[in-house]
């Protein structure tokens, strides 16, 4: 049988400073981009990739980030007794996404020490790593675009796009060429450069599939920028040893992980859904002019 991607790392266990205070009790995953939270954009996407487990690692107490795919009792049955079809539907489809599994990182001591949680589950199989905080709207998911690179060169694979000058120094950069259509050969990557030391525009954006060898790496615990133990770093050890490509990904893609990118995220997705952008506005017309608007029941 030929190798696939079948399971997923998302990564979760930040603290959510950036939106405090509500981040004091709601993990940050679990703030909405309109109906659906961010956890589930990226469960949705890995699941659309044919991606059958995920691991979410979360700090202790933030087991309710897995448990948002549980099935729930009580409400599918005050939907059931309600009539409420259509709704009881989308709620058990919800259990069904994949197979979700919560394991806990005690200290924040970085991504890759994040991803390091998940290896008792990954064990020796290439898999994909995605952070929700980048919410991508593609026609082909994001990550399945990376998988069609993996399949074709091993190794790993990182999403890539084109950055301005002022985002350079806050992200990983790669340095490669262009092999075809939308793959890079990587040669280099730096973790947040100084942008005059920066080997290239091109940054990481938060989607990977990665060889399982980047666990002996991270288990070194070897500090890298910002004193963390870096992803970036571990996928750099392998240039050299193993195939390592960017893809440029098609598709729209928001950094959902200040409350600016969160605002941008629901108003995108507020112009996918028919009504929900026209509504808004004349809703915040209304409340400058002292009028109302109703919304439905």
């Amino acid at each position: 049988m030929a190798k696939r991607i079948r399971k997923a790392v998302i990564p979760t266990a930040g603290l959510g400073t950036r939106f405090l205070p509500v981040t004091r009790s709601v993990p940050k995953a679990l703030l909405p981009v309109l109906q659906k939270p961010l956890i589930h954009y990226a469960i949705e996407e890995a699941a659309a990739a044919g991606i059958e487990e995920v691991i979410v690692v979360v700090n202790p107490g933030s087991e309710s980030i897995a448990g948002y795919f549980d099935p729930q009792p009580e409400l599918e049955r005050m939907l059931k007794l309600r009539g409420r079809a259509a709704e009881l539907e989308q709620q058990i489809a919800i259990t069904k996404i994949a197979r979700v599994h919560a394991v806990p990182q005690h200290e924040a001591r970085g991504l890759g020490d994040a991803v390091l949680m998940a290896q008792d589950y990954v064990k020796d199989e290439a898999f994909a790593v995605l952070l929700p905080d980048d919410v991508i709207w593609a026609q082909r998911p994001a990550i399945g675009q990376l998988i069609d690179v993996w399949d074709r060169h091993g190794g790993s694979v990182v999403a890539a796009k084109e950055v301005p000058d002022e985002a350079v120094e806050k992200l990983g950069i790669i340095a490669g060429k262009l092999v075809s259509g939308p793959v890079w050969n990587v040669t280099g990557l730096v973790e947040k450069p100084k942008l005059a030391d920066a080997p290239s525009h091109m940054a990481i954006i938060g989607r990977y599939i990665l060889s399982p060898a980047v666990f002996d790496y991270l288990k070194e615990g070897r500090r890298g920028a910002g004193g963390e133990i870096q992803l970036t770093d571990a996928i750099a050890s392998r240039l050299n040893i193993e195939p390592v490509h960017a893809c440029v990904f098609e598709g729209a893609h928001v950094d959902a992980g200040t409350p600016q990118g969160m605002l941008a995220a629901a108003i995108f997705q507020a112009r996918k859904q028919p009504g929900y952008f026209e509504t808004a506005r004349a809703m915040v017309e209304a409340a400058e002019t002292g009028t109302a608007v109703r919304t439905g029941a």
